[in-house]
């Protein structure tokens, strides 16, 4: 059993503070993107860190358990709280995230879909990202920043 699940047999479903860390895949001017089993919504890919992970390695970590895919290199975009990373899961569970994003240009493998987590993997122009709407709530500012960062190199 994970941090997060030990937590919430615990706690319920209360609000706790998530430290999460993800990565935008980008190859020849396309990013990686995720559809969410749990809401529908496109997202990078990421998750909760574990105790005694740096977030490098939970966003490695993830990126393989979601696609099987393997990091050879991150660049930190930024990390994003306040106010709009306050979210309720479609299981009911509260979270306020703090979340630590990166943007990998190199990594291997044949995209894999982990079906406990994912519906569907998806290759998108960097400037033709989902609609707002159709971005994770949580998400949407890290999403914000990664097309800005892409829209000024």
């Amino acid at each position: 059993m994970d941090y997060i699940e030990s937590l919430r047999r615990k706690i319920g479903h209360d609000e706790i503070i998530a430290v999460g860390a993800g990565i935008f895949p980008v190859r020849e001017g396309k990013v990686l993107l995720q559809r969410r089993r749990d809401n529908g919504c496109w997202s990078m890919h990421g998750g909760s860190l574990k105790i005694g992970e740096t977030p490098e390695e939970a966003a490695c970590r993830e990126f393989y358990e979601e696609t099987g895919l393997t990091a050879e290199d991150l660049t930190l975009l930024g990390a994003f709280s306040g106010p709009d990373t306050r979210y309720t899961y479609p299981n009911g569970d509260h979270v306020f995230i703090v979340g630590i994003f990166y943007i990998c240009t190199r990594f291997s493998g044949e995209p894999l879909i982990d079906p406990d987590e994912v519906t569907e993997l998806r290759w998108f122009p960097v400037d033709a990202l989902p609609a707002r709407e159709e971005i994770s709530p949580p998400d949407r500012r890290a999403f914000a920043a990664f097309a800005e960062h892409m829209r000024a190199l």
